[in-house]
């Protein structure tokens, strides 16, 4: 395995993915930054913006592309689309990458319709490529201005994960590698549903000690799933877990809370949606909920968030049901 990727594509040209082209060229390595359509592609090279990142210009060391007529060629490849479109966006690059690439997902999500997590689905459609996937608690616009930020880089072998992060790791973007890449899917995954609930308790005005309850027992799911599923504890109390859950769960950047602060005050789903601002945890729910419940998980939370998603419950009916839940010992099987 090569010391650094010193040549990295960058597949997606929203605002995650050009905050990571930026990330990369401080990083000082040769970075293409690939929209999926030509237009998109045409505009970010004369604006010198993302579209879904205004004001925040991308660093004149990255290459812009349309992936449509330049295919991603590097040492590493990161994919930075939503999860539920990534099997069909690696699926269309089969041809085109190199046997031992590490192709890096920048999703959090599960697939609704396999139930797959992200990096299996590079498995499946790539076989020939080395999965890894980047996740933890990070606004693409702090990331892409450069302020100090702290994430994990997983992949199942130990080399390349620590690969990886060198290639990436600059002094404002620490990523700590590790080898539990179950655990990281299963925090991004899992906090994006739970914000969704924070954000239902600030919309309705519920107060800061309802706030932290949500949150640390929201928490207290989120590890009895990932122990269910096998992560490691100090994965789920990570910066991939339980640190991407704090500032998702606090902060109206997070797509995922504010979808939630929407439906709490009283927008029907479509409207809350209005911005157009893709909410990974609307997907992530119902599927969370059933493999949940395939291994006999108590996720009470979370399964109030795919009720309301899915219209089986009010909001109202929702809270009541948890408030009313019989009271127990505290702990993280509780």
């Amino acid at each position: 395995m090569i010391g650094i990727a010193d040549r990295i594509a960058v597949v997606g040209a929203g605002a995650w993915g050009t905050a990571l082209a930026n990330v990369t060229a401080r990083a000082d390595r040769s970075v293409t930054l690939l929209a999926r359509d030509g237009a998109t592609a045409r505009a970010m090279m004369t604006g010198r913006e993302s579209p879904r990142l205004r004001g925040v210009p991308i660093d004149e060391r990255v290459a812009i592309a349309a992936l449509t007529e330049s295919p991603p060629r590097g040492d590493a490849i990161l994919i930075v689309v939503p999860a539920q479109d990534l099997r069909s966006t690696v699926s269309a690059l089969a041809d085109t990458i190199a046997a031992g690439t590490p192709v890096v997902t920048c999703a959090k999500g599960i697939e609704r319709t396999t139930r797959r997590f992200m990096t299996e689905i590079i498995a499946e459609c790539l076989p020939q490529a080395v999965p890894a996937i980047l996740s933890g608690p990070s606004f693409a616009v702090d990331v892409a201005r450069g302020l100090p930020t702290a994430v994990t880089l997983a992949a199942a072998d130990e080399e390349v994960a620590q690969m990886l992060s060198r290639s990436l790791g600059s002094s404002a973007f620490r990523p700590y590698h590790s080898t539990d890449v179950r655990g990281v899917e299963i925090g991004g995954a899992a906090k994006n549903v739970l914000a969704i609930a924070a954000g239902i308790v600030s919309g309705r005005k519920l107060g800061a000690s309802a706030a932290a309850a949500l949150t640390t027992r929201g928490f207290a799911e989120l590890v009895r799933f990932g122990s269910a599923y096998g992560a490691r504890p100090e994965t789920l109390t990570g910066l991939s877990g339980l640190g991407d859950l704090i500032l998702t769960c606090g902060s109206p950047q997070s797509r995922n809370f504010s979808l939630g602060v929407a439906l709490g005050q009283g927008c029907d789903l479509d409207a809350a949606r209005h911005s157009g601002h893709l909410a990974e945890g609307a997907f992530t729910a119902s599927v969370l909920v059933e493999m949940a419940r395939a291994r006999s998980v108590e996720m009470p939370i979370a399964a109030a968030v795919a009720a309301v998603l899915d219209g089986a419950l009010t909001i109202d009916a929702a809270i009541e049901a948890l408030l009313t839940r019989p009271l127990r010992s505290e702990g993280w099987q509780a």
